[in-house]
Parts: structure tokens; C-alpha cells; sequence
């Protein structure tokens, strides 16, 4: 064992200290531990490939540039590594909010996260893993290798912090020149993504749900008919019969072999869902063969763990098993034999429905393989459970056909995972906070190793508009993972169901995608053989710059830039982008239009591009070749093009051809010509085209034949000018002239479609919040400030802060329009406030005013009331009988580590935990006037404090992930001069 300046520090001597270390797998990777016997107990390694490498010191006499110190507390370890001011820090792997990562902090908990936002810290993969970026521009990868519950803290400048159950080793990757040779380091540890098959770089459609064949088959004839490319149609969970995995309900899917031919016919791809949660019921097939190899996952008592899940009661196979894999490999295998060309892993966190941490308990008991940790409860395996059933998954579907590369996607995840399954970023929302965080968060989990993801398209929850859909199809079709998806109860969101200018940016955005794809395709070869990202942040371009570190609404798929306005009040043509220095030309395909994003070349760069497409199925090998080009400073370029047959692994054999193209500049003539090729596959027979790049959108023309010289003559420089100018001119009035997408109202195609509405925002001291008064003037979002957490748990239409008029659940007063009667944004001198009023029937009224203190900005106040306004004849002046009760859902971010704590009126202490379900609590039980909530696992409590005399009742309701904490006035009929009012307030607090 290495150690630090000649001097030991173990665990076992100090509780802290700086880490040993030992050099492995190759040089400038370095492995931490506390101390010699911590390194001996640590578990092996399940993100490396191969945990030996993790293991097996290297003969390297170089010395790590930054040495980790720790310090172990309450059975905790906390690794910190400092770094030089100036530093940038990313990675972090599946996590919503900013690109640059400094200032957060995250929980590595794989969780069913469904309408997350930008402040929540734990989604459905995790990735205990930091990408530092250097003032100088080096990297420096850090990874905390344990599958447990993880904090990274990065809230500290230039300082990362690592807080999970002792003990675990971390690994450093560095520092190396630049942030992609940290990548290509770290693939050597994990593996690099898997090769996919060609078809799946198309567009994807799909919904939950296509509820049956004739809906799918119409759906893809849509797209035919429409021209509008995509090669695949997704099949969700009601496929299935009565939700039963590897099943087809007889009646909507009556014969998925007829089907899946249907699509092929028509040059589409099949991908069907299976989750884990098998129906515990005797006679159907998968439980009984299940049980009968004892493959379930046990609770603490040794019995099989039930669940509910989609079908109702569920057992959940124990993947850390290798009999468990090979039995799920089987029934996979045997599932694609109805013609599946893909599967689609959903629920895998595992999800369990009806409990408050959303997930089975940690107390179950996983019987799993040594090389992954033997025997272990849940809280050991939770993370990788997603990865281990992708793996499972894919290792089925290459059983199948040892011919065709699998295609797995898969919700949840961890570091490695890349290596069986591509991903996605979840139950997203359809608003443009959303568009815009789907560009970092495909970033981040292309620079925590896992290139191969996108986002659902136009949002999964809720509806978006014309504007919103068309403009996140314009990015989103630049993702290396691009598929369309909504959730059930939505409107459609087809290309073609938001009217005729969208559907038309829609069809430009896909075509300009299926012309990128020998240049994507490629792209893919190198992240599958060296490692490198496939979409990457614009700072990569220039690592020194800093100015380029926070850009969000651009990114890099190699030497191709693309710039997305992701505003919804201006377009491409209205935003000016920074770029990298150095030369970058604009071109495009003929398709500018201010809803799609601007593509720039690198100068020194050649990429391969197709033709036009003149069908959209998939694209013959024999099209012709284009290639894009744009001279540096010194008059060269190069580039790269992978080719084989699409599928298959010949191109492992050398059945694949490398085309190294380059193009020089000599006495006004650019020569274009092959430098070099590698593998054995046979050039086509083709035209070769050359689009040279000149600036400001113009370019030269030139073709020939693929393989042999071509020349370019470059004009005169009066004649470059003018070419110049000509392009420019015709590029502004082409953008002038676009056919934009509407903004608001109905749109020129399909009506009846109700668009979505912007909330209203107050933002002030402490606090964010998002209130929509057009249903129930519902209070969305609750973002505290200092410590980035979101409160509320809410979507537009449900949930989050509501308020009722009577003691029934969702009585009047939680859908009724409000009305905004008063805003003050900070123009009055006093404070930042909201008026809200809605008519609840009978001459009633609920009334609500949301402020912020200029005094106290810490504090949330919120007083309500119910107002008789206009009580009819012969009622005596009193209405109807009313309680006015306020029913706040709040987000449990540590589902274990929350309880309610108070102190009730008679003095009694009380600490309430989610296992207590349901309670209420009346009369001198009540608390005395404040409660909390409190969070154990981040430090924080959220004090809520009420006017006592106004509070009749307290109710705490715990839920799937949510609590509610609710106060109630009493219950009596109101008058002009007698209202019922509840005045409270939050503030956030860090506990003791």
C-alpha cells in the first residue's frame, strides 16, 4: 500500500486524515481508501467492468496531484477532495437543474421520480461520480465506487464531498490534458457504451399508450403519409394482459407477430416494455416458473417480498443472481420470437406503489453472486437493481439472434450501465423549464459515461403547445437518443396533432436528423471503441475558456455545434450565441428556420452527412455520399466516416470500413481525397458530393466519385465576398419569411386544444414560487433558495398546494378558476405578494395572499380565508356549512430519513414517521402552533407555523413519497362579517 508522504492514516488509527492510496489499472488513475483494512473490506466493484481492475495495483511510481482526506462519523464515510479556485465541476451522472454543477448537492437513490424539477435531488439513476474541470483546463474524474446511498456535496467552490456507509473506495481519473481524456479513462474502469444498431439512431414515437394494433399500425401509416421520418413505434404497459409481463392482451393485440411484420413492411421497428414487477398469481407462467427456481427477492423473514405495482400484488426477480439472469434471459429470449425488435426496462428503480419511500424495503434481502457482494439487504443493491435487470434484458435479446445487436432502454441505472442499455431522462414535464434542462441533462449523463440518452420529447406529463413542441423537436432531434413520448390522459403529441406550421419544423427537424446520421453513427463507433462522448457541453471545444463553462443552450456532436433558442418569446434569429474560439461556419440543409437550432461547423472539420431523403424508412447503404467541410486557418480539414452493415457484430471481425478524409488548400485549390481507410468491408459504389463551407451560410459545390481526388477552386476574394453577402441576405430573408408556429390560441390545425398557461412566478428573499390560478389557484412549486430544495410535490393539474372549502377530500375551492385580484412585485416597498380569489358557490368565496417580507425574506406567509359575499335571501345572513382546510403535498426527498415533529398544547413531544400512516389530531393533542418537518438525511426541516386559535384540526397524511400536513378551521356557516381564515407561514431551517 501506497502512502502519503511516508506517514499511515487508517481508519482504524484516526477517525481521520488523508487517504492511502495505490495506483491502478493504468497511469494517472489512482485508488483512495482510508486505510489498509478498510481497503481489504470494501465490496467489490460493480461499476468496473471487471472489479479485478479496481483491485490489482499497477507498477506506476508517479504520485497522485490531489490526495483525498476523510473522516468517518456515525458509521458515515466523508471523502474530500479541494481543488485549485477556479475550478468547474459537472457529472453527477441522471440529475436535473444547471450544467455546472458547483453549488449543488445530490443523493444518490434511484427513485420513481415522475414531474421532478430542477431542485430535486435524487432521480432514477445514479452516478456517484464528478468530472472537475480545471482553471488550466485539465481534468480530473473522481468516482465514489459504492452501490449505497451517496451524497455529493458540491456546494463548496472547487471543493467535492462524498458522504456514504463506510467503508468504499474512490478512484481518481487524473488530472489529464482535457475532459475528454477523463472520459476515455474512465471507459477503460466501466466499459463504453454499447454498439446499437443503426435503425435506433431514428426517431422513435411513442405514447403511453397505443392501446392496440390498430392504433399503432394507423399511427405509422400517419407518419408515411405525412412524410415525416421514424423507424420505431413503442409499445407501453397496455400491451399487456392485465399488465402480466412477456403477455398480449387477445383482444387489442390479438397476434403481435402479424403486427411486427405490418411494421417491418413498412420499415419500421418494434420495442415493447416489461418491467419487474411480476403478478403474484398462480397459473401464470412467469410466477410459476419463477418460483419454482426460487428466483424472488426475500424479506428480512426469508418469504418472497409482494408489492404492488401495475398488476396488483408482485413478486420482483433478484437480478443479483446469476440463475436469476439466465431465467429472465430466457423468457426474453423467447419473447422476441413474436418478432420484438426492442425492449423497453421501465419501473426498475424498482417502483412500488402505495409506500412512502416508493420502493420495497430495505430491509429485503437480495442472495447475490460473490463478484457483486454476496448476500446483501436492499439498501446494498437498491441502485444497481435497474442495471442488473438491463443486463439481464440485453443478455436475453443476444441470446435471440446472436446476429443482431440488442436495443434495451432502460429508466433506471448506474455507472456501467451504458454497457447493456441506452436511457432516458424520465418522466419530464411539458413546460420550457424542462426543454431547457433536458440539454444539461443529456450532458451530464454523457460525461458520467453514459452517452446513449435523450429526453421525451415535448414532456411526458402534461400538455404542451405548438410553440413548445415544435421547438423541443428541433433540439431534441439533435440528441443521440430522440424519441417522442406523452402520458396517458394528455392530448396527442404526434408531430402532425399541433397544426401545419409545427408538423412542418417537426418533418425539417427529423429530416436534417436522418442527414446527421452517417455522421451520428460514427460518432457512436468512437464512444463504443475509445469511449468519447457522443453529445458533448460546448466547453469542450476550448477547456481554458471559462465563459464557455455555463453555456446550457448549446452543445457538441464532435466538431458540429448546435445553438437551440430554448426561450419560449424568441426565436434562433432573435438570441445572439457564443461561440468558441476560433473558426465556426454556419450552414444548414436548406431547413433554416428560427424554431430549429443553427448548426456550425468546426474549421478543420469534414463530416459526413446523407443525401435528402427520398422515402423514410431506412436509408440504402449505396446513397451517395456528402461531406461538409471546413478549412482551418492553415487551409485543412479531416474527418472520419464508420460504415458496416447497420447490425450485427462483423464490424468486431474487421467487416466494417473507416474512411479517413482529408481536404488541403494549395494555389486556390482544394483537393479532397481519401488519406487512409481500416477493415475489410467493400466501399460502395457511390457519388461523392463536397459542400466547402465559405462563412455567413455560403459554400461551394463540387462532386465526383467516393474513393478518388476531388478539387474545389476557391473564388477570388471580390467573389467570396459577394458570395458571402448573397448567402447572408438570403438566409435573413428566408428566416423573415418562415412560417412561424403560433403562440397563443388556437392554432391552424387540429382544434380544441387547450394550451398550456404560464404560472405566476413570485421570487423574493428565500423563496420561488409558481402559482396557476386557472385551476384552483394551485401553488405548484415551493423552491426554497439557500438550500435548492423543492417542497412541493405537484403538477399543474393535481396535487401541491390546495386548498378546500369542506372536510370531504377535494371539495370546492381546489378546481374553481381564481382570479388574480392583486400583485405586488416588489413595487410597493413593503413586500412581494399574491392575491388570489375564487368563487366557490353559494355567495362564497376563497380568498388567499401568498407574501414575502421585505423584513423576513426567510419567511413564506400565507393567510387564507372564506368570504361570504353574497348570501342569498332567507338564509339569515349565513351560508352553507364550510371548513376552510389547507392541504399542502410536500415532496419527501428522504423518504426514510423523514418524520413530522412537535410539540402538542397539553406539552406531550411527538416525532411522527411515515410508518404511522394516517393521523389526526384534535383539541390539546394539537401542536402548540409550529410543527416541522423534518429531513435527517440533508440537515433540513421545513417549520410550518400557524395562528392556533384559527386551527381546529391537524391532519398528517403520509403517501407514496409525499406527506401532507394540513390545517383545518372549525366547521359553521360564514356571514359578510364572520369568515373562516387560517394565517400561516414556512420558513427552512437546518436542524441541530
Amino acid at each position: 500500500m501506497a502512502e502519503y508522504e511516508g506517514e499511515k492514516v487508517t481508519a482504524d488509527d484516526a477517525p481521520s486524515g488523508n487517504m492511502v492510496f495505490e495506483p491502478v489499472l493504468e497511469e494517472g488513475v489512482f485508488r483512495f481508501d482510508c486505510s489498509a483494512s478498510d481497503r481489504d473490506i470494501a465490496h467489490p466493484s460493480v461499476s468496473f467492468m471487471d472489479s479485478k481492475l479496481r483491485d490489482i495495483p499497477i507498477m506506476i511510481h508517479r504520485v497522485p496531484d490531489y490526495i483525498p482526506t476523510f473522516e468517518c462519523l456515525h458509521g458515515n464515510q466523508i471523502v474530500t477532495i479541494e481543488l485549485p479556485t477556479g475550478t468547474s465541476l459537472y457529472g453527477t451522472g441522471e440529475v436535473s437543474g444547471q450544467l455546472e454543477r458547483t453549488g449543488k448537492r445530490i443523493f444518490t437513490w434511484n427513485t420513481d421520480a415522475w414531474g421532478y424539477g430542477s431542485g430535486t435531488t435524487s432521480l432514477y439513476q445514479s452516478h456517484p461520480w464528478v468530472l472537475a474541470v480545471l482553471p488550466n483546463g485539465e481534468a480530473l474524474g473522481v468516482l465514489a465506487d459504492t452501490t449505497r446511498r451517496c451524497e455529493i456535496d458540491l456546494r463548496m467552490e472547487s471543493t467535492m464531498k462524498f458522504i456514504a456507509p463506510a467503508a468504499y473506495p474512490v478512484i481518481t481519473f487524473g488530472p489529464f490534458a482535457s475532459p475528454i481524456a477523463v472520459l476515455t479513462s474512465l471507459s477503460h474502469a466501466i466499459g463504453t457504451v454499447f454498439m446499437p444498431p443503426k435503425w435506433s439512431l431514428g426517431y422513435h414515437q411513442c405514447r403511453w399508450s397505443y392501446d392496440s394494433d390498430e392504433k399503432v399500425l394507423k399511427t405509422a401509416g400517419t407518419f408515411r403519409e405525412k412524410g415525416i421520418p421514424c423507424d420505431v413505434i413503442w409499445m407501453d404497459i397496455d400491451y399487456m394482459e392485465g399488465f402480466r409481463c412477456f403477455t398480449f392482451d387477445q383482444e387489442r393485440f390479438p397476434d403481435p407477430k402479424s403486427l411486427v411484420n405490418d411494421l417491418h413492411i413498412n420499415g419500421f421497428k418494434a420495442i415493447w416494455m416489461l418491467d419487474p414487477g411480476i403478478k403474484r398469481e398462480d397459473g401464470y407462467f412467469v410466477y410459476d416458473s419463477g418460483s419454482e427456481s426460487d428466483v424472488w427477492i426475500q424479506k428480512a423473514d426469508g418469504g418472497p417480498f409482494v408489492g404492488k405495482v401495475w398488476p396488483g400484488a408482485c413478486v420482483f426477480p433478484d437480478f443479483t443472481q446469476e440463475k436469476t439472469r439466465k431465467w429472465w434471459a430466457k423468457l426474453v429470449k423467447d419473447f422476441t420470437s413474436n418478432g420484438v425488435d426492442g425492449i423497453w426496462n421501465d419501473m426498475n428503480e424498482p417502483a412500488v406503489f402505495k409506500t412512502v419511500t416508493k420502493t420495497m424495503p430495505e430491509s429485503n434481502i437480495h442472495r447475490g453472486d460473490a463478484e457483486l457482494g454476496g448476500c446483501q439487504n436492499h439498501s446494498h443493491y437498491h441502485n444497481v437493481y435497474g442495471m442488473l435487470m438491463a443486463r439481464s434484458t440485453y443478455e436475453g435479446m443476444k441470446m435471440a439472434s446472436g446476429k443482431k445487436r440488442p436495443f434495451v432502454l432502460t429508466r433506471a441505472g448506474f455507472v456501467g450501465s451504458q454497457r447493456y442499455a441506452a436511457t432516458w431522462t424520465g418522466d419530464n414535464l411539458a413546460n420550457w423549464e424542462h426543454l431547457h434542462m433536458s440539454i444539461s441533462m443529456v450532458l451530464q449523463l454523457g460525461l458520467s459515461g453514459q452517452p446513449l440518452s435523450g429526453p421525451d420529447i415535448g414532456g411526458f406529463a402534461g400538455n404542451a403547445t405548438p410553440k413548445l413542441f415544435g421547438r423541443w423537436m428541433g433540439v431534441g432531434a439533435m440528441f443521440p437518443f430522440c424519441r417522442g413520448h406523452s402520458e396517458t390522459g394528455t392530448i396527442d403529441h404526434e408531430p402532425w396533432s399541433f397544426g401545419e406550421e409545427c408538423e412542418e419544423v417537426c418533418r425539417l427537424a427529423l429530416l436534417r436528423r436522418y442527414r446527421l446520421i452517417p455522421h451520428i453513427y460514427t460518432l457512436f463507433y468512437m464512444a463504443h471503441t475509445n469511449g468519447t462522448p457522443i453529445a458533448a457541453p460546448t466547453f469542450f471545444a476550448d477547456p481554458k475558456n471559462p465563459s464557455l463553462r455555463t453555456v446550457e443552450n448549446s452543445f457538441l456532436l464532435g466538431s458540429l455545434l448546435i445553438c437551440s433558442s430554448t426561450v419560449p418569446d424568441k426565436g434562433l434569429d432573435q438570441l445572439q450565441h457564443l461561440l468558441p474560439s476560433g473558426i465556426w461556419l454556419r450552414f444548414d440543409f436548406g431547413d433554416a428556420h428560427p424554431d430549429l437550432p443553427a448548426l456550425y461547423l468546426q474549421g478543420g472539420s469534414v463530416i459526413p452527412v446523407g443525401p435528402p431523403l427520398q422515402h423514410v424508412g431506412e436509408a440504402s447503404l449505396t446513397d451517395d455520399l456528402l461531406l461538409i467541410m471546413a478549412l482551418d486557418e492553415h487551409g485543412k480539414a479531416e474527418g472520419v466516416l464508420f460504415e458496416d452493415d447497420g447490425d450485427g457484430y462483423e464490424f468486431i471481425h474487421g467487416g466494417y470500413l473507416l474512411t479517413y478524409y482529408v481536404a488541403e488548400l494549395q494555389s486556390s485549390v482544394v483537393t479532397v481525397k481519401v488519406l487512409k481507410t481500416e477493415g475489410s468491408w467493400k466501399r460502395p459504389k457511390r457519388g461523392l458530393h463536397v459542400h466547402l463551407l465559405l462563412g455567413g451560410g455560403a459554400k461551394l459545390e463540387a462532386s465526383g466519385t467516393d474513393g478518388e481526388e476531388l478539387q474545389v477552386r476557391m473564388p477570388s476574394e471580390p467573389e467570396l465576398s459577394s458570395l458571402v453577402a448573397t448567402s447572408e441576405n438570403q438566409h435573413r430573408t428566408f428566416l423573415e419569411n418562415a412560417k412561424r408556429i403560433p403562440d397563443l390560441g388556437e392554432h391552424s390545425g387540429q382544434k380544441g386544444i387547450e394550451l398550456s398557461r404560464t404560472p405566476v412566478e413570485l421570487k423574493s428573499g428565500d423563496w420561488v414560487l409558481k402559482v396557476v390560478p386557472w385551476i384552483g389557484g394551485r401553488m405548484i412549486s415551493m423552491l426554497h433558495l439557500p438550500s435548492e430544495t423543492q417542497w412541493l410535490h405537484s403538477r399543474v393539474e393535481i396535487d401541491g398546494y390546495e386548498e378546500y372549502s369542506g372536510v370531504e377530500y377535494r371539495s370546492a375551492g381546489c378546481s374553481e378558476e381564481y382570479t388574480v385580484t392583486k400583485l405586488n412585485l416588489e413595487q410597493s416597498g413593503g413586500e412581494e405578494s399574491l392575491t388570489l380569489e375564487g368563487d366557490i358557490g353559494g355567495g362564497l368565496v376563497l380568498q388567499r395572499q401568498i407574501s414575502i417580507l421585505k423584513d423576513g425574506p426567510k419567511v413564506l406567509r400565507i393567510d387564507s380565508s372564506i368570504l361570504a359575499r353574497n348570501v342569498g335571501a332567507g338564509s339569515g345572513g349565513f351560508s352553507r356549512l364550510v371548513c376552510l382546510r389547507v392541504h399542502p403535498m410536500f415532496t419527501l426527498l428522504h423518504p426514510t430519513e423523514v418524520f413530522v415533529a412537535f410539540v402538542s398544547i397539553e406539552g406531550s413531544k411527538h416525532e411522527i414517521w411515515p410508518e404511522s400512516g394516517e393521523l389526526l389530531f384534535e383539541g390539546d393533542l394539537r401542536p402548540n402552533g409550529v410543527w416541522m418537518l423534518v429531513d435527517k438525511c440533508s440537515g433540513l426541516s421545513l417549520v410550518n407555523r400557524f395562528n392556533i386559535k384559527e386551527v381546529y384540526k391537524c391532519l398528517i397524511h403520509w403517501g407514496t413519497g409525499t406527506v401532507n400536513l394540513e390545517l383545518w378551521s372549525e366547521q359553521r356557516p360564514v356571514s359578510r362579517d364572520t369568515p373562516l381564515t387560517i394565517s400561516h407561514e414556512y420558513e427552512v431551517r437546518p436542524i441541530p
